[in-house]
Order: C-alpha cells, then structure tokens, then sequence
C-alpha cells in the first residue's frame, strides 16, 4: 500500500494541535514491549516521536502477523475513540520508541466541550481507521488468500 494514514500534524489546526500538545506526555519503550494487547482495554493512544511499533492480529491457531510498522508522526491507537474503548489490534515496539502519550478520557472530555475539536479529531482519526482497515485487509488476503490472488 502505497498511501499513508493522516497525520496529526496535517489535519489538525494548530489551534487544537496545540491544545492536544498540552496535555500530552513524553513516554518511552523498550524495544520488543507491549504497548498494548488485542482485547484490553484502550485507555490512551500515542503519536510516535522516533522508533517503529509493530500492529499485530490475532489469529487463531497462528503466530499474531503484523499488519503495520508505525513511524515518526503516526498515531498508534484508534479503539480510544470508540466505545466500548478495547484495542481491536496488539502494539509491540519494534525498536526502542518514544512517543507523545494521551489519555484517552481527557481528549474525550475536550472533544465533547468544543466541538470543533471533537469534529477535527473525528476527522483524524476517522481517517487513520479507515487507512488501517484497508491495510490490515491488505495484509490478510496476502498472508491467507488463495496462491494467485492480487489484493491490489
């Protein structure tokens, strides 16, 4: 796949991206951490300051694939947003990372209050899990598809 999912930095204002800055923390993760598991709950997401974050998939009876390697600028985590708030993917650092951290709630809460902000980071991530859909999709046709099938 050729396209990349929006960024932070190129939907937002930046009104509300330094709004959203304000909050944030500086966070780091060893390489080969779990930032989060499949299923749990999703109580925060990041955008990726340096290093690179595996997403993985479940599948029964299978080692988890990786569907996405996340770089500098990417949100890492969308299942914040929409309830009932549980990761829909697993995270793991490929390499050593450090990210900006949000928590979820706070966001929520801002979002709610000015509805401009809400309506841009609806967009954002919006944008970012459709990108992720059709990447993971991608990726399962390729991994499990028929020999000859060309998921382009």
């Amino acid at each position: 796949m050729t396209t990349t999912a929006p960024r932070m930095s190129q939907t937002l204002p930046e009104e509300y991206r330094g709004r959203l800055m304000r909050i944030a923390r500086e966070v780091a993760f060893p390489q080969d951490s779990r930032l989060f598991e499949e299923g749990s709950r999703a109580d925060r997401f990041w955008i990726v300051r340096s290093g690179s974050v595996a997403l993985d998939i479940r599948v029964p009876g299978r080692r988890a694939p990786i569907i996405e390697s996340l770089g500098r600028g990417e949100l890492i985590g969308w299942s914040w947003l929409f309830p009932p708030y549980v990761w829909q993917l697993g995270a793991q650092a490929e390499t050593p990372v450090r990210a900006y951290e949000f928590d979820a709630f706070t966001v929520r809460l801002m979002c709610a209050s000015d509805p401009g902000l809400g309506s841009f980071v609806a967009q954002w991530v919006g944008g970012v899990l459709a990108h992720r859909l059709s990447v993971t999709r991608s990726r399962l046709l390729s991994l499990y598809a028929p020999y000859g099938y060309d998921a382009a």
